[in-house]
Formats: structure tokens, C-alpha cells, sequence
């Protein structure tokens, strides 16, 4: 995780060995958003994804039921639009990228085509390769369970 997630007033992340920048979070590595979820009543939970370009993920949270099991999720619903290149520039790195690459007469055509992923085209997902990622969490984030050691 390269990130810190936000619901309240809670504040989730990796905390600093160091505990140079203030406040510690709560350590993200031992919990999961479903029990972030049910300990806060949060609705909406913040993700914030690599601290220099600030990509701020809002998770929502639509319907909770209180039979609600954390087997088989995460899940994919639905996917608009492709990913942007690592290391673009945050949201308005992102715009720049498009409009360059989008327009052949742009001053910065052919660098941000050479930079950026062969023949990027934003609106293209890969939904197979999305799902298999997905399906890889899954597995990754299945409840552990508790097993009891014979005396």
C-alpha cells in the first residue's frame, strides 16, 4: 500500500517507523474496509494513491446488509475508461497527457506518444485482465481463519 484511506475522522495508512510526520494512522496492514465500514458507519471512504501525484479514490458505499459476508470481494461491477500511466502527474498531468497526445499538431505529440503506453487509448479497458486482478484480491483478502491449537 502506498496510500492512506480516510473515513471520519479515522485515518488509515502505514504508519512512519520513524513517527516523524505527526499524527500515526491506525495501521491499515490489520484491518479491511469492511471493517472500517462497520467500526465508523461510514458511507464514503477516501483513498488517497501515490502522495506526489494525489489520486483520490472515493469509494461508496450504497447498501449494507447486516448478513453482508466479506467472502468472494472484492468484485468488479463495472470499469469506465483505462488507467493512466504511472507517474503522469496527478489529475491535471493526466489532462495534459491527453490533450498531447490526442492532437498530432501538439507541441508535445511525439514525446508524450513515445512516453506513454504504446498506442493509449483512454477509453479501452481491459475488463478480462481487470476481473482477473480483482478475483486475485479476493483470494488475497479472504477472512483468515481462526484456528485453534490442541492443548
Amino acid at each position: 500500500m502506498c496510500g492512506k484511506i480516510r473515513a471520519y475522522e479515522g485515518r488509515w495508512g502505514i504508519p512512519d517507523p520513524d513517527g516523524d510526520f505527526g499524527p500515526q494512522p491506525i495501521d491499515a496492514r490489520k484491518t479491511r474496509l469492511s471493517n472500517i465500514v462497520q467500526e465508523t458507519g461510514a458511507k464514503t471512504i477516501h483513498y488517497l494513491y501515490d502522495f506526489g501525484d494525489s489520486w483520490d479514490h472515493v469509494i461508496k458505499l450504497e447498501k449494507w446488509f447486516d448478513n453482508t459476508t466479506t467472502e468472494g470481494l472484492p468484485l468488479l461491477l463495472d470499469a469506465t475508461g483505462r488507467c493512466p500511466p504511472e507517474d503522469v502527474g496527478g489529475v491535471p498531468g493526466y489532462a495534459d497527457f491527453l490533450e498531447a497526445i490526442g492532437d498530432p499538431t501538439h507541441p508535445e505529440h511525439e514525446h508524450m506518444r513515445l512516453w506513454g503506453p504504446e498506442q493509449f487509448d483512454p477509453n479501452i479497458i481491459d475488463r478480462k485482465a481487470l476481473e482477473v486482478a480483482v478475483n486475485a484480491l479476493s483470494e488475497i483478502w479472504k477472512p483468515r481463519r481462526r484456528t485453534t491449537r490442541a492443548k
